[in-house]
This record gives C-alpha cells, structure tokens and sequence, in this order.
C-alpha cells in the first residue's frame, strides 16, 4: 500500500542488565519523507538504530519495513533486506585498506549485481555528486580531512541507490560550515532518490535543515513528534530545554565528579 509506512517502531523495548535503554518507542518514517531523531547523549538513539539495523535484537515491541516485520527474521531474509539501506555512519567508518573509490564501490561489488567497471563507473559518478573529483578517489581515507571523510561516507551511503538511508550523526566533528556543507548534500541526495531518511543528531542546525518532522527521544520514549516548522512552539518543557541549549529546565544532567 502506498500509504505503509517505510519504517514503523511499535512499543520497542531493550534493556541491557538492569539498564532499560528503550521504554516503548513508538516511530514512524513514511515513504521519502527525512525524519530527524533528537536526544541528548545516552538517551537511546543509537540503540535504537541498532534494533531497526538488526544489530541488536528487541526484548519487545514491532519493527516493520515496508509493513514486514523484521524482528526475528532470519539471518538470510535479513541479508535481503539490508540491500534497501544506506548508512552514513558517525566516523565516515571508512575502510583503512581500501582507496576511496573502493570504499564507494564496496557495496556494489559485494552484491555483486554490477559489472566490476560499472560499479567504479557509479562509484565516480557518487563523489562527483557529493563534490569531489576523480583524483580523489586514489586517495587513501587517512590522506583525507574530516569533512572529505564524510563526503565519501556519504557517496557510499547512497552508490547503491537504496530505499532507505540512516544517518548517524552526520555533522559530529565538523565545523559549522562543513557542517551546513553535509547537510545540504543530504538534502539533495536524498531528495535526488526519493529516498526515506531517518537521522539521529543532538545539532538542532542539521536537524532544521535536513528534517521533514523530528521527533525527540528522552529516557527511552519518544516524548514529542511534528514537523519540523512546529519544533519552536512544541509546547513541551522537555523539548524547549533542549533545542535551545539551556542548562536549566527537567532534563536533569548526571554530573560525574
């Protein structure tokens, strides 16, 4: 159906010991729509990823991708499924080993669906898209700056033109205006896929600028959801404290001494 939404969390729960991370989070990402998870450190967003990316296994609720539910799917199934995602991971998480141009061109060639010189053909074509040339490509990842790094995850992210892409913290270490840079790459090239996007950030100028609705995370529930343009006036003390930086408010700090 076309309304079905291309992610859709239901009542998700993980625990970790005595440590319960996720209390019933309740999300939806509909069909090339960018929503934007906002949270502060260890509030459960990145576990939360992990448990829609399979990494981690739920202790409860619903996962669906394309109305299929996914919790407990086999290994093989899941293998399937991955060939609809893209990540931009935190780091870039670039492979040491591998040339630029490899890295974008992995994924291609390990599905193994394209012809060797197709796969750099596309693999060129990426990072062109993301503004870097083709001398770049027979660079090393430890020859490259953070912002070059980044622009490389993201051409591999979207080489295989997938459904879905997650972005995990695209703008950490970056100055403001490579930052602004990485962002609007995000935005073209998702929108140049018609691609769903779900990001997860604590930068409220990359959520303004890459978010169709954000949604905001808080001890393991999602406390607030709406559009991005209503994010100033939510209403909510929690969200309010947060978007604007401000050190008093009910979020309340965990200071080690």
């Amino acid at each position: 159906m076309a309304d079905t939404p291309k992610i859709k969390l239901t009542n998700v729960h993980k625990a970790f010991g005595a440590n319960q991370v996720l209390r019933g989070v309740n999300l939806e990402v509909g069909a090339g729509e960018s929503v934007v998870v906002i949270g502060g450190s260890g509030t459960g967003k990145s576990v939360m990823l992990k448990c829609i990316l399979g990494l981690l296994e739920p202790d409860a609720g619903s996962i669906q991708i394309d109305g299929q539910e996914v919790v407990g799917m086999s290994a093989g199934d899941r293998e399937a499924l991955m060939h609809k995602f893209g990540m931009l991971f935190q780091g870039a998480a670039l492979f040491d080993s591998l040339s630029v141009i490899d890295n974008v061109a992995f994924g291609l060639l390990r599905a193994g669906k394209v012809p060797r010189d197709e796969a750099y053909r596309i693999a060129d074509q990426k990072l062109r898209q993301v503004g870097l040339g083709p001398d770049v490509g027979k660079l090393w990842p430890s020859e490259l700056s953070g912002g070059m790094k980044k622009r490389v995850g993201l051409a591999r992210a979207i080489a295989t033109e997938p459904e879905i892409i997650f972005f995990d913290e695209p703008t950490t270490g970056l100055d403001p205006i490579m930052g602004d840079v990485i962002n609007d790459l995000i935005v073209e090239c998702t929108r140049d896929l018609g691609a769903s996007a779900l990001s997860i950030t604590h930068d409220m100028a990359s959520a303004r600028k890459i978010a169709h609705r954000i949604a905001m995370l808080y001890k393991g529930e999602i406390i607030w959801a709406g559009p991005v343009a209503e994010v100033d006036r939510s209403g909510n003390d929690y969200v309010e404290q947060f978007i604007h930086g401000r050190a008093e408010g009910p979020i309340q700090m965990e200071l080690k001494a």
